[in-house]
């Protein structure tokens, strides 16, 4: 399900990953535990393309992320602590926008859906 080996991620002389191995099976249950500043938060933003990596491989169902972010971004949902926000938008706008950024198919109806599920319902226009 994930494979990574030889993960390495540098930003110019700073070495936050350093030639990192691990794999994932589907059903194991991972933990990324450590200190501040561990790489635990540029692991996650490599195994969801947000970063890309500087040098190793890293798969993500099967999907490589330097050659197939939309599929990994298909399979992999991630919230990261501080996640990234237009606050200029309305909440379904926001929605919107980032269901179509992954090319969901029918985006207004289950971002309506969703909005009912999690009790937003009515707050659609309310800037986030």
């Amino acid at each position: 399900m994930i494979h990574v080996e030889k993960l390495s991620k540098s930003y110019g002389s700073l070495v936050a990953l350093d030639s990192i191995s691990f794999s994932v099976e589907k059903g194991d249950i991972l933990g990324f535990v450590g200190p501040n500043g561990a790489g635990k938060t540029t692991t996650m933003r490599v195994l969801t393309t947000f970063l890309p990596p500087t040098a190793g491989i890293v798969r993500v169902g099967g999907f490589d992320v330097l050659e197939e972010p939309h599929s990994v971004k298909t399979i992999v949902g991630y919230l990261p602590e501080t996640p990234p926000l237009y606050p200029e938008l309305t909440i379904g706008r926001y929605l919107r926008f980032v269901g179509e950024l992954r090319q969901i198919d029918n985006v207004r109806s289950k971002v309506g859906q969703v909005m009912e599920l999690v009790g937003l319902k009515g707050e659609e226009n309310r800037i986030i």
